[in-house]
């Protein structure tokens, strides 16, 4: 957990770094800049006791999947460091274009995280419970629409998610793990009655 100690030049440049490696990206069928989704994460990491490497790990998890592959990884361990490399490594589901088919990615990625040390699960954690409450925050507004975004669609999202919180429920950290499960259900129950 978290030393106190304020966040320090790294990642003042982990978060100069985030922001242009995905400055042309915007969340999935919406018009929001993509930083808004890793700024929230990193909150979420923060809040939950995270130390500055898991904070810009938080900040880059995604950069390897969706901006530059094996290439990026490489590109954060020079300039971030192996441990925070290593986090980020373990929050990718891929790192290949194309992807492999989502089913296909979502099985590995949950057997990878039943095995995944703490700070890539706290990293996962807080990434899943912001993508719910988004996507939560988004069906308020556009109704069953917002299902057209996910390739797994209604069911296959909320069983991505339902599973996630249960290895975390069992490997910690169990209280995101215990907000994972309340924002799914009550998405769940929302889009029954929709």
């Amino acid at each position: 957990m978290s030393s106190e100690r304020p966040l320090g030049e790294r990642f003042r440049r982990a978060l100069d770094y985030a922001a242009r490696v995905h400055a042309t990206q915007f969340r999935k069928g919406t018009s929001r800049p993509y930083v808004s989704h890793l700024l929230g994460v990193t909150s979420i990491v923060l809040v939950h006791g995270g130390d500055e490497d898991e904070a810009i790990a938080a900040l880059l998890h995604d950069a390897v999947e969706d901006q530059g592959g094996k290439r990026r990884l490489r590109d954060i361990r020079a300039k971030f460091g192996k441990r925070v490399a290593r986090i980020v490594e373990g929050c990718t589901d891929s790192d290949v274009t194309p992807k492999p088919p989502w089913l296909e990615r979502k099985k590995d990625y949950l057997k990878h995280l039943r095995e995944a040390d703490k700070s890539v699960r706290l990293v996962s954690a807080a990434d899943k419970l912001y993508n719910a409450s988004e996507t939560l925050a988004d069906f308020r507004s556009h109704r069953e629409s917002i299902w057209k975004r996910f390739k797994g669609g209604r069911q296959g999202t909320l069983w991505y998610y339902r599973e996630v919180a249960r290895i975390l429920r069992k490997n910690g950290p169990k209280l995101l793990a215990k907000d994972l499960d309340r924002v799914v259900r009550e998405l769940s129950r929302a889009s029954r009655v929709s």
